[in-house]
């Protein structure tokens, strides 16, 4: 993978003013904000979200922003761990000296990377998966109060994760979470700005791209793969997300 290509993937902030300056809406992102006490807030951006003004207007900052595929590349344990954290605590903040030296040294071994004219992909991706894991071992070490319905949310996000294939229906999760589907909707579109359908239907577009950028998978067997019984309504429904077919958006990538 070019140096380009690694950029289009992550992408390290020093000034970040503005939401645009994001890779993407299926983008996640991590700002570390230190405070003259020593102290570090990290602030977590799932996907579909953005970052609100006290951290755009936060001088000293970094912002570490990566595309969701760079954590669906490995098992799924941990691309759960990893949704949990933006998911279950939107702000975490460090005051042990230990632990903010150590995600500091952490997140400078990244940012070397990333400058590095001759970086390396599984370099710069396995620097961000010992700060991901880092991170992910000092949240569990402390209680965090959550409200119930950011719990629905990480429910939903996990559930999904794990039956996306299987379960393309609200009603399913709903059911598993034990709230009605109306109900599951207005906590989504409170939290995430979106529908059940629509985070699932997303799910599954990332989904598609990763298999069509990364295997010889055809476009009938993809379809069945996702749930779509034919491979017309799978070529529309891809298209009208994208704006090119499967086969079109394969030869482009």
């Amino acid at each position: 993978m070019g140096k380009e290509e690694l950029q289009n993937k992550v992408k390290i902030v020093e000034e970040f003013t503005s939401n645009d300056q994001l890779l993407s809406d299926n983008s996640m992102g991590i700002y570390f904000m230190p405070h003259p006490d020593a102290t570090l807030s990290i602030h977590f951006k799932p996907l579909n979200e953005i970052f609100s003004e006290k951290v755009l207007t936060h001088q000293g900052g970094k912002l570490l922003n990566f595309e969701r595929d760079l954590i669906d590349e490995d098992d799924i344990e941990y691309a759960l761990d990893v949704l949990s954290i933006f998911n279950k605590y939107p702000l975490f903040v460090l005051s042990e000296p230990d632990k903010v030296r150590k995600i500091r040294q952490l997140l400078a071994l990244v940012e070397e990377e990333y400058h590095n004219a001759s970086g390396s992909y599984i370099m710069l991706k396995t620097l961000l998966k010992v700060l991901l894991l880092q991170m992910i071992r000092y949240q569990n070490d402390d209680f965090l109060v959550q409200d119930l319905n950011q719990k629905r949310v990480f429910q939903f996000l996990e559930l999904m994760e794990i039956n996306f294939l299987q379960e393309t229906a609200p009603l399913f999760y709903a059911n598993s979470i034990g709230i009605s589907t109306k109900r599951l909707n207005q906590i989504l579109k409170e939290k995430l700005n979106m529908t059940a359908k629509q985070i699932i239907q997303q799910r599954q577009i990332t989904e598609a791209k990763r298999q069509l950028i990364r295997s010889e998978i055809s476009t009938k067997e993809l379809a069945f793969e996702l749930g779509f019984d034919s491979i017309s309504s799978f070529s529309r429904f891809f298209k009208n997300n994208t704006g090119l077919s499967p086969t079109a958006f394969k030869q482009e990538n």
